[in-house]
């Protein structure tokens, strides 16, 4: 009778896979009634604020350069006083809320703004669209972190000077380093500079939970003021996700109503503890977890590397909620870095490209790996099918892969799977030893292990070197289980082996005994 495989260890719960909200959609579907109501409104409105905003910036854009006429950005900055301060909070700020006030705007300011020196710095959230900005008017123009591209940009270059802000440069490779800097500076003034305005989830999401916070307002361990933004309208034209309207729809759109309500609620400053102080991913999920109870919605690990994991899926033709991993969680619980994550989905994306729905099964699994479906992979597969459906998802795959494949691709590991190839120890293995074991171990056909050879054997010399089997190993994860398998059963079977020698000597022991008694016997007799 053969050898029975070892079952695998429980399962964690800590790992098995939640249902994953996407905060990067918007789903909103217009109905017939209300996209007639927007064409019919639109005649009407959108002409007429664009009138008025244009006439709003021809007299904010000249109040702006006299504000930032000769006033520096780099080198020793220092804040607006006087006059300047005065023509931002008072004239800028007024301006502004007329700009908002044309696009339609019905601004409902809730709770009281601290000061500078009682918190330094506003977090803002949740962050779902380009009208967000309407909250540094409300703020009365603090300081924001802006990427430096952005005062190129005509006339709303010269706004956001008047705000002066932290900036932030893509070509500068410590510029993250230098904006943290920046920030703790000013933070640190004792109130000469303005509130920093900071939106901690750092992209937009569609407001249905708060997403992970960045740590950057919160490494200077100062005080923060929690700041809510909310959009109470029957018809939700502002949200601007990753998935949804264009920002151009979304602008008509919200031109196309009679108004457009935004809440603003500035909550009590929240002063971080010794231990939050030390810790700036404690005091922001702190935070987080006192703005989400106010607005009523949940948390989750999700970043904006997932964003760039939905884009990525998009590029090769999964569904952009493929890359809905929550970067965060899994990263924290298995030490991933982004490239090894993107490399992942890669290589998901090449066993799904003709999956519908980008989710495998274990024929197209098989197929990928150039096997059989056979027990030994059965098992591999309900090691990746965490929530046992019969098909995994990337999440599943990045697990499975991590924790199940990784950890066997030590150099001793593998190194005791190629001695059990190399049958004659000499050092290299041949399609012969290779075909031979994996055939007689796993069930596969000569013709999958002729496949399988070639890949491996990277230099075509006809035998695989360690080094070869090892490279391959590495690189493609999902073979390591399979490669240590026969290490599984070649111990299984030592064990069962020595169990039997085990029962051998005792059945031995057990008839020398009875032959002992029976002499013993005849000798009273």
């Amino acid at each position: 009778m053969p050898p029975q495989r070892v079952g695998p260890l429980p399962r964690q719960r800590s790992l098995l896979l939640p249902a994953v909200a996407n905060p990067f959609v918007q789903d909103t579907a217009l109905s017939t009634a209300q996209i007639v109501k927007c064409v019919l409104l639109g005649i009407l409105l959108v002409p007429i604020r664009g009138i008025l905003l244009s006439l709003v910036l021809m007299v904010t854009w000249p109040v702006a350069v006299i504000t930032t006429f000769k006033h520096p950005l780099k080198g020793a900055v220092e804040p607006m006083t006087g006059w300047r301060r005065f023509m931002c909070c008072r004239v800028m700020a007024a301006l502004g809320r007329t700009y908002y006030f044309c696009m339609g705007f019905r601004v409902v300011v809730k709770g009281k703004q601290v000061s500078s020196s009682e918190a330094p710095i506003l977090a803002v959230a949740p962050h779902s669209t380009f009208f967000d900005g309407i909250v540094c008017i409300v703020a009365g123009l603090p300081s924001t972190v802006s990427r430096l591209e952005n005062l190129a940009t005509p006339i709303f270059g010269r706004f956001i000077r008047c705000l002066q802000p932290v900036l932030v440069s893509r070509q500068d490779p410590d510029s993250r380093k230098n904006t943290i800097r920046e920030i703790e500076s000013r933070a640190k003034s004792g109130g000469c500079w303005p509130q920093v305005l900071i939106f901690p989830e750092g992209t937009c999401t569609n407001r249905s939970c708060l997403i992970t916070f960045k740590q950057g307002a919160f490494i200077p361990g100062v005080p923060v003021q929690p700041v809510l933004m909310r959009y109470p309208n029957k018809l939700d034209t502002v949200t601007w996700t990753w998935q949804g309207f264009s920002s151009k729809a979304l602008l008509l759109l919200t031109l196309s109503q009679l108004y457009t309500t935004v809440e603003i609620e500035f909550l009590p400053p929240q002063i971080p503890t010794e231990e939050e102080k030390k810790s700036p991913p404690l005091f922001a999920s702190t935070v987080r977890s006192v703005m989400a109870q106010a607005l009523g919605v949940p948390v989750t690990d999700h970043t904006y590397e997932d964003c760039r994991l939905m884009i990525s899926a998009g590029e090769l033709t999964l569904p952009m909620e493929a890359g809905l991993v929550e970067f965060t969680k899994i990263s924290r619980k298995l030490n991933l870095k982004w490239d090894n994550v993107k490399k992942e989905l890669e290589s998901f994306a090449t066993m799904a490209s003709s999956c519908h729905g980008g989710r495998i099964t274990i024929d197209r699994f098989a197929a990928f790996l150039k096997l059989p479906v056979n027990p030994a992979l059965q098992e591999l597969f309900a090691l990746f099918d965490r929530n046992g459906d019969g098909t995994i998802d990337f999440r599943e795959y990045v697990i499975g892969v991590t924790i199940l494949c990784r950890p066997a691709n030590t150099e001793e590991v593998l190194r005791m799977a190629f001695k059990l190839f190399d049958t004659d120890e000499d050092e290299r293995i041949t399609r012969e030893e290779f075909t031979a074991l994996l055939r007689s171990a796993l069930g596969v056909s000569d013709l999958n292990m002729t496949k399988l050879f070639k890949e491996i054997d990277a230099d075509c010399s006809g035998f695989i070197s360690f080094h070869e089997f090892q490279a391959f190993a590495t690189s493609h994860p999902e073979y390591a289980k399979l490669f240590t398998t026969y290490l599984e059963l070649q111990r299984y079977q030592a064990l069962q082996e020595a169990v039997a020698d085990e029962e051998d000597v005792d059945d031995q022991t057990s008839c020398l005994d009875k032959e002992e008694d029976s002499t013993s016997d005849k000798k009273d007799d």
